[in-house]
């Protein structure tokens, strides 16, 4: 029963989840439903924890993220959500923003921020950047991509943020001359 009664408190939280900050991807509803789907679920009420598993997909309004592995981790009396813990495989889209995979993210919802780890790649049509850590902060809209690595002599494009962007189309044809 104890159990039952600490997933009902991950469920019932889970709007909660949605802070009223705003987002650096438009116009986003932060405050809609946040639903969760995967194969598994695991409570754990000693570790105030609950982990989907196995294809996990998290949607909130127009933003979708995928996963093999999502723990929610709750604090205080009311089992308010603290930290969420997506692992393996993290893609998060948005018709907005674009597409960002991972290996691993974080998303601090007292802190307002996300984090994604790993091999990061940001996707908007043409435009890709890579990085190895992504932080953006949804109060401020200011992200950070980082390689992760340490300055060093020996490294040789790896270790570094890349960026590759294609203009626009000009609308004057390029001049001939005769």
């Amino acid at each position: 029963m104890k159990r039952m009664l600490f997933a009902l408190a991950f469920l019932s939280a889970a709007p909660a989840l949605a802070a009223p900050a705003p987002s650096v991807v438009g116009k986003h509803d932060a405050n809609a439903p946040i639903n969760i789907a995967a194969d598994k679920f695991v409570a754990d009420s000693n570790a105030r924890t609950g982990t989907w598993t196995g294809n996990v997909i998290v949607i909130q309004s127009d933003m979708r993220m995928r996963a093999n592995t999502v723990r929610l981790n709750v604090v205080g009396k009311e089992n308010k959500p603290d930290k969420i813990f997506a692992n393996g495989n993290v893609v998060v889209d948005s018709p907005n923003s674009g597409t960002v995979t991972g290996d691993n993210g974080v998303y601090d919802v007292v802190a307002h921020t996300v984090t994604m780890t790993g091999k990061v790649v940001l996707t908007k049509e043409k435009d890709v950047m890579r990085g190895s850590q992504l932080t953006v902060n949804l109060d401020t809209g200011v992200a950070t991509l980082g390689s992760g690595a340490k300055p060093s002599t020996t490294t040789q494009g790896g270790g570094r943020v890349q960026g590759i962007f294609t203009p626009p189309p000009s609308s004057n044809p390029p001049q001939t001359s005769n």
